[in-house]
């Protein structure tokens, strides 16, 4: 007697159990275990319309996660959604709750964690390259040096 091939709705309502997944990449993770783009299409569908699949909740949720635990900026946040998939759209939408002096605050605050000296034309050269490669905007990196450096000293 032949084994039932697992419904790919079951398959990938469990894969969502252990680790929230973009719309993209289920997708792509239902391809690569021989399933059609029909049944991968109907079991989106099916997941996005009770609710367990959700990429403007995944944006919220991966932005929201990635300001407050690691400090990231704007930039590298929509960088890496764009690349988990997610529509600039629904990037856009997520990181607009993000203001300018929230964005400076959280910069300087990784800056005086930090805790290197912003005294010479290279200290804040590096807090720049530090900042910028965080994913912080030219203008928000520039002012949370300045911010830091009147805090500091």
């Amino acid at each position: 007697m032949a084994e039932r091939a697992p419904d790919a709705f079951e398959v990938a309502l469990a894969a969502l159990r252990r680790r929230e997944r973009t719309t993209a990449e289920l997708s792509a993770w239902l391809a690569t275990r021989g399933y059609g783009s029909e049944e991968i299409e109907g079991t989106i569908g099916r997941l996005t319309e009770v609710g367990e699949l959700d990429d403007e909740r995944f944006a919220w949720r991966y932005a929201e996660d990635k300001r407050e635990l690691r400090g990231w900026g704007v930039e590298r946040i929509r960088e890496t959604l764009a690349s988990r998939g997610i529509p600039l759209a629904l990037v856009e939408v997520a990181l607009e709750a993000d203001s300018h002096g929230a964005q400076v605050g959280r910069a300087s605050d990784l800056l005086a964690r930090r805790g290197q000296p912003l005294d010479a034309d290279a200290d804040r050269a590096r807090a720049l390259g530090y900042l910028t490669r965080r994913g912080y905007e030219y203008e928000v990196a520039y002012e949370a040096i300045r911010l830091a450096a009147r805090q500091g000293g």
